[in-house]
């Protein structure tokens, strides 16, 4: 990361090579488009298959015991993105990005060679820091790349194209299982795919800090770094627009959890687990289509509404799917449980960007990344605790509770104007 001494040596104007804007950097922005879709790949084939592979393979009975590896991937991913954006800004983007490939290679070995659910519950902690940091790279870099102008349509792609490909190895995984073997022809589709995303990365991707030092020049007038601690605590709950974005992002994930581990057990109950799996698959295809509009659309149209409506849309979708069965209706709600998503999650990125400094932007996303993503191990701890003692009903229409009041809570705390700081 330059000195300040070396920051204010930086011309005002950037030099002819160096433009913010999609279209000016359209190479380098594919390029991450790419990888971020080998990230998203690489835990797709998990969301259709672990909760399936530890009822039917590891015979578990209990969901608060099935569900533990999306506590451990959960909360390491948390701890990981909280840090990930300051060894962004210290390390360099594409360096922590080559390291975060790194942690994927372990995880489908660990899983085909899994004795007992125990090595599953390990694969995750590994996956949770590839994730946090592979995930939390490409993002930023084209924040980095885009500009200011266009933060909601740099985070809206990244996640459109991100969990697009969630999706599609999700379905690539619940077909492999279906037709060869469930515990290993997913994870050498897995193991492929990150060993890919690693030589992409190593040859063809650049760094993206010298856009990151320009537009701190251009923003602040050359302003020092704040302390971690002070940015940890400024978008934890001093600032009440960022904590606005924060509790919605907790609140999302929670769902997530839920759906991740419970609906498809709940699915899995009535269905099989082919169709489970599909559900699975039209929940995030709907996420990561949405995303690209609706975080676009965030751009010209302001934030808050899309986060309030993308809340409201949850929750109802949730209610709808306990209160209803069979693969039609869960279908509908899967789908919308989906958009109600895709409204919100690359808007909230782009309001805190809004309100962040590009000089601790990085430090900033990464603390907003770490309690959204703790939202993934509470969601799926608590509901299963819930669904043990009362139900998986009960345990759905409670999630869909909490969703319900965080949308209230935005509406009430978000700015109705997009702020830079």
């Amino acid at each position: 990361m330059p000195t300040q001494q070396e920051l204010k040596a930086v011309p005002d104007r950037p030099p002819p090579d160096l433009r913010h804007g999609v279209t000016n950097n359209l190479p380098q922005f594919l390029l991450l488009l790419v990888v971020n879709a080998f990230v998203g790949a690489t835990i797709g084939v998990e969301r259709s298959t672990l909760a399936t592979l530890g009822t039917d393979v590891f015979l578990l009975t209990s969901a608060t015991v099935a569900t533990s590896f999306i506590v451990a991937f959960g909360i390491t991913k948390a701890c990981t993105n909280l840090f990930a954006g300051r060894l962004a800004d210290t390390l360099g983007r594409r360096r922590v990005l080559l390291i975060g490939w790194l942690f994927a290679l372990p995880v489908p070995l660990l899983i085909m060679w899994a004795p007992n659910w125990g090595w599953v519950v390990a694969a995750n902690v590994f996956l949770g820091l590839n994730q946090g940091l592979c995930w939390t790279l490409t993002l930023l870099m084209k924040i980095d790349l885009g500009g200011k102008k266009r933060r909601g349509f740099s985070a809206g792609i990244n996640e459109t194209v991100g969990y697009g490909a969630v999706a599609l190895a999700a379905f690539v995984g619940v077909e492999l299982a279906a037709r060869y073997n469930l515990q290993t022809a997913p994870f050498v589709f897995m193991l492929v795919v990150a060993l890919i995303g690693l030589a992409v990365t190593m040859f063809f991707v650049k760094n993206t800090q010298r856009h990151v030092d320009h537009e701190h020049i251009e923003e602040t007038s050359g302003e020092a770094k704040p302390t971690w601690k002070s940015v940890f605590a400024k978008v934890s709950f001093r600032d009440k627009g960022l904590f606005g974005y924060l509790q919605a992002g907790f609140a999302r994930n929670l769902a997530d959890g839920m759906a991740w581990g419970l609906l498809i057990l709940m699915f899995k109950e009535a269905l099989d687990a082919r169709q489970a799996g599909q559900l699975t698959a039209i929940m995030i295809g709907a996420f990561a289509v949405g995303q690209l509009i609706f975080g676009s659309a965030s751009d010209r149209y302001g934030r808050k509404g899309f986060v309030v409506a993308g809340m409201i849309v949850i929750a109802a979708s949730l209610a709808m799917i306990a209160a209803t069965e069979g693969f039609t209706a869960w279908a509908v709600g899967s789908l919308a449980l989906g958009v109600g998503g895709s409204l919100m999650y690359p808007t909230a990125i782009a309001g805190l960007s809004d309100r962040m400094a590009p000089i601790w932007r990085a430090t900033g996303l990464g603390v907003y990344r770490f309690w959204r993503d703790m939202g993934y191990a509470v969601g799926a701890l608590s509901s299963a605790l819930i669904a043990d003692k009362f139900g998986m009903e009960a345990a759905v229409y409670s999630v869909a509770g909490v969703c319900l009041v965080s949308g209230i809570v935005a509406a009430v705390l978000l700015p109705s104007r997009t702020v830079s700081t």
